[in-house]
């Protein structure tokens, strides 16, 4: 009678198989390399604040509000690296984050409302009844909503008489290098805020604040169309992403 009748031998290959599968829950039992690491990353932060992290690690941080379980940091990383920056990552557009691996629709609209915030935080600290007296915190604001956009925008403050801030919009978004703009669309909207004056802002993609020709002519012609309304043009901010040029600073105006 064989011995496998009464199960006292086994084939080689059920040997092998349960070998294998002895194997797997071993290793499934061994922590990952990750466990702990959001405990220990928040801790640093609640004890030395976002000064002692880098950029990808509050990034990775940030994303475990739409990423609950896994290492967030080879996607934090990543984003990074394809963008350059963390103010870059937010800025760019939704399409090309979700061309980083990893990085799927729900993360990409993460990553976007965490832009929309930093914005509105930046425009909450402008004081609408005196936003030339707090000149810096306009310039963060506009830098925070402009300086890393990928294709030009045009915005306007428009001002009543005693220089508080009736509005702010985008007059016009365009390529990597060029922003329609019109004299008599700036007008329109000027007296359809009743505004006394306006402040310009655009952006350069490129990087470069200098203006260019058609800069210097667009904003002249827009200047010239005011000066009948008694609307003041008080400046034309240009922003890129490490500067800006003022055409007030530079006697353009």
């Amino acid at each position: 009678m064989s011995e496998d009748l009464f199960g006292l031998s086994e084939s080689p290959l059920s040997l092998r198989d349960r070998g294998s599968k002895a194997g797997k829950t071993a290793k499934s039992k061994e922590p990952k390399h990750y466990h702990g690491h959001r405990d220990r990353l928040r801790q640093r932060f609640d004890e030395a604040g976002a000064e002692a992290l880098q950029s990808y690690e509050l990034l990775e941080m940030l994303l475990f509000s739409c990423i609950k379980q896994g290492d967030t940091k080879p996607l934090a990383k990543a984003l990074i690296e394809r963008f350059g920056s963390f103010a870059k990552v937010l800025a760019a557009p939704r399409e090309r984050l979700m061309e980083v691996q990893g990085c799927g629709e729900k993360t990409a609209r993460f990553i976007k409302e965490l832009q929309a915030a930093a914005v509105l935080f930046a425009k909450d600290q402008v004081d609408p009844q005196t936003p030339l007296s707090s000149w810096s915190a306009v310039m963060n604001y506009i830098h925070a909503a402009m300086a890393h956009s990928q294709t030009e925008e045009f915005r306007i403050l428009f001002l009543d008489k005693k220089n508080q801030l009736i509005a702010d919009e985008i007059q016009q978004r365009g390529t990597v290098d060029h922003a329609p703009v019109y004299p008599r669309e700036v007008i329109k909207r000027a007296l359809e805020h009743g505004a006394s004056a306006l402040i310009l802002v655009h952006n350069h993609p490129s990087g470069d604040p200098t203006p260019s020709r058609a800069d210097i002519e667009m904003t002249a012609r827009i200047n010239d169309a005011l000066k009948p309304l008694n609307i003041v043009l008080h400046d034309h901010i240009i922003i890129a992403q490490h500067g800006h040029a003022s055409f007030r600073g530079l006697n353009l105006l």
